[in-house]
């Protein structure tokens, strides 16, 4: 599964790499939310909510549907500024139900939630779709969204003094420490971007992204089939405390932006989807997770095993052949025979790379 960016051809002008305040603002919040999925900063974000004022922890609980499944659209910035202030200043520019929409997928479910005209704002039956669906999110999701079509202004205006308050609680100390970093990865970016051209430059956010061969096409490995076209550019937004997602604003009407983990230390290269995939479906068989918990006590034979479990050398080949292809086994020749031994390593980091693939 993929989501496509159409970028018509033109890889090389179609790039823009920058960072954004804002966007690594919603990242930090997003760890508050779901320290779970971030556990290098579990202690950072132990330490900032001990330090919060009990009203900010409050309205960041109160809000944070727009950032903890996914990220509203708004808070990912197609044109990053300088400043955080000036970032939210953008925000401020949009229109009412560009606003509102963005904030009720969010509210409302995530990614597979969407809002076309007419306006929750103004059509009554949107409105209502809208409710109902926060209803089931939860009693908190519900009472965000009442507030929010009742008086879209008054939450904007919420939302954006909490995000100020934000910035002085924690976010310019983390900032100051963070901006170091994606300047020094904003270098490379842009240097592959001019001396290699778009392929190596992509190739550098993630294992997960890669220009398509006729050039006309990103393609990130998502667990989604989605397609977006980019009228104007794809911006790239580094970000320290993301990983390990990989973010991607892809809706219709906004220009595509992926947010993406600045590179650690000798980072472990992301296992692609087509083969966590393949190694699923390979154990979902009984009789290979027979042939595999044999195979965890020593190499065997297809004979040996086809004796074993009592089935025949053809059928044994068959399922050893699907395992092979997920890269579960690896067969070594003794004379005449071949044995088939378990690659643990692999299938002992299936749960963290089926993670992995689930996150970015």
């Amino acid at each position: 599964m993929t989501l496509r960016i159409d970028i018509g051809g033109r890889p090389d002008e179609r790039l823009r790499f920058a960072a954004s305040p804002l966007a690594e603002l919603t990242a930090m919040l997003h760890v508050l939310a779901e320290p779970g999925h971030h556990p290098r900063f579990a202690g950072w974000a132990a330490q900032v909510w001990d330090g919060l004022r009990p009203e900010l922890a409050e309205r960041l609980r109160e809000a944070e549907f727009l950032w903890r499944s996914s990220q509203a659209d708004f808070l990912l910035p197609a044109r990053p500024r300088p400043t955080l202030a000036e970032e939210l200043d953008d925000v401020d520019l949009l229109d009412d139900d560009t606003y509102v929409t963005a904030a009720l997928v969010t509210t409302c479910g995530g990614g597979r939630v969407r809002f076309p005209a007419p306006s929750p704002l103004t059509d009554p039956a949107a409105r209502r779709r809208a409710l109902d669906l926060a209803q089931a999110r939860g009693a908190r999701q519900e009472a965000f969204a009442e507030r929010l079509l009742a008086d879209p202004a008054a939450v904007r205006a919420r939302v954006r003094h909490t995000l100020e308050e934000c910035a002085e609680a924690f976010f310019d100390a983390a900032w100051a420490d963070a901006a170091v970093r994606l300047a020094t990865d904003l270098r490379l970016k842009n240097d592959l971007l001019r001396r290699q051209g778009a392929g190596a430059a992509l190739a550098s956010v993630s294992g997960a992204v890669a220009l398509a061969p006729d050039g006309d096409h990103i393609v990130v490995d998502k667990l989604q089939d989605k397609a977006t076209t980019a009228h104007d550019t794809v911006t790239f937004i580094p970000s320290v405390h993301n990983s390990p997602h990989l973010v991607v604003v892809h809706a219709p009407g906004w220009q595509p932006v992926v947010q993406y983990p600045v590179a650690e230390p000798r980072p472990p290269e992301p296992v692609p989807l087509e083969t966590v995939s393949l190694r699923l479906e390979a154990l979902a068989h009984p009789v290979r997770l027979r042939l595999l918990r044999t195979l965890a006590r020593g190499p065997h034979t297809t004979g040996e095993l086809a004796h074993l479990w009592d089935l025949s050398a053809p059928e044994v080949s068959r399922h050893l052949a699907v395992l092979r292809r997920a890269g579960l086994l690896t067969p070594r020749r003794h004379g005449r025979y071949v044995r088939h031994s378990l690659n643990l390593p692999d299938l002992t980091a299936l749960g963290t790379d089926l993670l992995a693939a689930v996150l970015r």
